[in-house]
């Protein structure tokens, strides 16, 4: 028998009624408001509390690669916080996870620390890959965290691996897969869904549909927009989720982690969500107008639509969101300070880490 694998972390939920339609059948459509399961108090405060460290942790690293202080790549995932928060909070202990190069937030909400982050992007020794990753390239074994990839869509078929490792152990875990829709065209991506729906194997294929791959909108890169449909081919099932909205995200994770635990096969979750800075750090993103950017700050933050619903729900009032708030800050700067005042990786580390052993 599998095993069964405690939660990751204080805001696990419990698990959705709604069921979806098994691999053959059609997808559907869209993960609605009466699918959301109920938050308790404390959910709501840790999904707010992560999205709020991945948010200022994000602003943080763009400051200090402004300063000159990180160098090479740096995406940052400011504006789709709501999307790997709401799933990992679905993940149990033995599931695994691997992204694309705009991964600090999924490092954060698998529990690695801020200042081994911080310092990898600074190239510092007491980062995660020892100063020699940078932005793209940290893995994390204790924490199940599998890159950070900077070939895109790479990590599909390597996420499908590890699918097929979870499934070859019989231990119950499930692979999270993320890639942008910038992403979906690529042939190994069909590749692998071909593999994964043959052979049954539990991996939660995450399309993070930020509107823009690099410089270019969906509309103009796909012919079909529908991205949660690109299962449909290879049986499996989809659902497009409000990728802005926590709770809906959870929701749509609980029915498509059941899917897979219960060994039927794979499951696409397209989260149509919104970046607010450029590709990366040296792009001015000159494809879209400001307006836009302005407009879903506005009226569709998942950070402030969150925070006002606690208000709205009395979960918690002004002085105690100001708390969490401070404490996030606290966390960010002292990973800031850690990463300034790490040594750099001394010229012999050029030499380790290349080869295993056998």
């Amino acid at each position: 028998m599998a095993k069964t694998a405690k939660k990751r972390g204080s805001n696990a939920a419990p698990t959705s009624n709604s069921s979806s339609k098994t691999a053959g059948g059609p997808p559907k459509k869209r993960a609605g408001a009466k699918d959301k399961p109920q938050f308790s108090r404390e959910e709501y405060l840790a999904a707010y509390r992560q999205m709020l460290l991945i948010r200022r942790f994000e602003e943080k690293a763009g400051q200090l690669y402004g300063m000159g202080l990180v160098h090479g790549f740096c995406h940052l995932y400011i504006g789709q916080e709501a999307v790997v928060v709401g799933l990992q909070a679905t993940a149990n202990e033995n599931d695994t996870l691997v992204t694309s190069y705009r991964d600090h937030g999924h490092m954060l909400a698998c529990g690695m620390d801020p200042k081994g982050v911080m310092a990898e992007l600074t190239g510092r020794r007491g980062g995660y890959s020892k100063g020699k990753g940078g932005s793209m390239h940290m893995f994390s074994r204790e924490a199940n965290f599998f890159g950070g990839h900077g070939i895109v869509g790479a990590q599909v078929p390597i996420g499908t691996g590890l699918a097929f490792a979870h499934k070859y152990k019989n231990d119950g875990g499930v692979c999270f897969a993320y890639f942008g829709d910038g992403a979906v065209n690529q042939g190994q991506v069909s590749e692998a869904f071909n593999m994964a729906s043959l052979w049954k194997l539990p991996v939660v294929y995450v399309i993070e549909n930020n509107k823009y791959g690099m410089g270019t909108s969906v509309e103009r890169a796909s012919a079909v927009i529908e991205l949660y449909r690109r299962g449909d081919n290879f049986g499996i099932p989809g659902i497009q989720v409000d990728g802005m909205d926590v709770v809906a995200v959870r929701a749509a994770g609980e029915k498509a982690t059941a899917h897979c635990r219960a060994g039927k096969g794979p499951m696409v979750l397209e989260m149509k969500t919104y970046r607010y800075r450029g590709h990366s750090m040296s792009d001015p993103a000159k494809y879209r107008t400001k307006e836009e950017v302005s407009k879903v700050r506005k009226e569709n933050d998942p950070i402030d639509n969150l925070r006002d619903l606690m208000l709205a729900k009395k979960i918690a009032d002004e002085a105690a969101l100001k708390d969490i708030d401070r404490e996030v800050k606290a966390i960010v700067t002292e990973a800031a300070e850690f990463a300034q005042q790490s040594p750099e990786p001394d010229p012999s580390e050029l030499y380790t880490d290349i080869l295993v052993n056998a």
